[in-house]
C-alpha cells in the first residue's frame, strides 16, 4: 500500500495520543516516525509505533512529563526528559544549545533519562539546519558481547553526525557500532529467514546464522575490536555523561512493560566557522576527490527522501487501529 508521509505522521501523531500521549510528545514522535519512513529508516519508522502505544499504556514511558531543561555550565546543555520521550526533551532544549554553540563555537546537550530516541541521524539533522556540525550518541540494551566473550555488555550504541551545507546536508550517516542493527535480527526470525555470519553469536560465542539463537548469545561489533572500542565510547558518553543507565541495566527496548529506560543520548554541535573561514574550502577538496572516483560517495550526500512510502498491508492495518486506543 501507498502511503502519503503526512499521512503517516498523522496516524501516528493520532495513535500515540489514543494511548495517553501529550501533544507535545505526540508531535515530536510522530514527526521522527514519519521521518524515518521519509528516509528509508524503516526499521525507526512504523515498526516502533505499537510499542510506542504499549509503553505509554503500561506507564513504561511517560507521555505526558515536560522535561527540565538547564544550562550548567556556557557550554553545556541538560534536558532531564523524566522518563518520558527522547524527541521532546530534545526539541525543548535544541534552541538553548545552538544558542550555546554560537556563542561558545562548541556546545554539548545532554538528554537524560529518556526513552529511546530510535533514529540519531533525526537529531543530528536538525543541528545541521542551524548551520552546526551535530553529532550524536546514544545507547541500547546490552545485546553487543565483547571480541572473544559470551555475554552481552554493551547496546548497539549508535553514533551519527551530520555535516550542513548551505541547503541541505553535505554529510550524514547514522549507524550502530553493532555488525547490524538488531532490529534486523527480530526481522529475519519474524519472517523466517537466517543471517549472514559475521553479525552475531550464541549463547556459547559461536557465530551463527539462525536468528533465534542469535537473540540468545548477541550481537558482534562493527569490524572486531574496532567497533567495540567505539562502542564503548558510545557508552561512555551516552550513559557516564548524561546520568542515564549503562546498557547493561535497561531491558529489551520493545517490551511493552516494565521499567522505564531511563537511557541517555549526548550530542556536540560546532560551529564549523569557530577557527576560520576554511571549513568549507577543505570539505570541498574532500568532496572532489571522492566525487572524481565512479561508485564512490559521502555517506548521505545524495540521500533520497519519499514523499510516499510502500508500508506493507498489516503494519499499515495495525497503525491504524492503534488510533482508536
Amino acid at each position: 500500500m501507498k502511503v502519503q508521509v503526512t499521512e503517516i505522521e498523522a496516524v501516528s501523531r493520532a495513535a500515540l495520543a489514543a494511548h495517553g500521549a501529550g501533544e507535545a510528545a505526540a508531535t515530536e514522535v510522530a514527526r521522527a516516525v514519519a521521518r524515518a519512513e521519509a528516509t528509508g529508516n524503516i526499521i525507526c519508522g512504523l515498526y516502533y509505533l505499537e510499542s510506542y502505544c504499549l509503553q505509554l499504556r503500561s506507564g513504561r514511558v511517560d507521555g505526558q512529563v515536560a522535561p527540565q531543561v538547564s544550562r550548567p555550565r556556557p557550554g553545556a546543555v541538560l534536558s532531564d526528559a523524566r522518563f518520558g520521550f527522547a524527541q521532546p526533551a530534545f526539541a525543548a532544549a535544541l534552541p538553548d544549545a545552538i544558542t550555546a554553540a554560537r556563542e561558545n563555537g562548541i556546545a554539548s546537550l545532554a538528554v537524560a533519562h529518556a526513552h529511546t530516541c530510535t533514529s540519531l541521524g533525526f537529531f543530528t539533522e536538525q543541528i545541521a539546519a542551524a548551520g552546526l556540525i551535530g553529532i550524536g550518541f546514544t545507547n541500547a540494551s546490552a545485546i553487543v558481547v565483547p571480541p572473544g566473550g559470551t555475554d552481552p555488555v554493551i547496546g548497539t550504541n549508535p553514533l551519527a553526525m551530520t555535516v550542513p551545507g548551505p541547503d541541505k546536508p553535505l554529510m550524514h550517516f547514522d549507524f550502530s557500532t553493532s555488525a547490524v542493527a538488531l532490529g534486523k535480527i527480530t526481522m529475519a526470525k519474524a519472517a523466517g529467514e537466517s543471517i549472514p555470519l559475521g553479525w552475531a553469536v550464541d549463547a556459547e560465542g559461536q557465530p551463527t546464522t539462525d536468528p533465534a539463537k542469535a537473540l540468545q548469545g548477541g550481537l558482534v561489533s562493527a569490524g572486531g575490536y574496532k567497533g567495540w572500542g567505539l562502542g564503548l565510547l558510545v557508552e561512555i558518553l551516552a550513559a557516564c555523561m548524561t546520568g542515564g543507565v549503562n546498557s547493561l541495566d535497561v531491558k529489551g527496548l520493545k517490551l511493552p512493560d516494565g521499567p522505564p529506560h531511563d537511557l541517555g543520548q549526548f550530542y556536540l554541535l560546532i560551529d564549523p566557522g569557530t577557527y576560520g573561514d576554511h571549513f568549507s574550502a577543505r570539505f570541498a577538496r574532500l568532496a572532489e576527490a571522492i566525487g572524481a572516483q565512479d561508485g564512490a560517495r559521502i555517506p548521505g550526500a545524495d540521500r533520497r527522501e519519499w514523499k510516499e512510502i510502500d508500508v506493507p498491508d498489516a503494519l499499515w492495518a495495525l497503525a491504524q487501529s492503534l488510533t482508536t486506543g
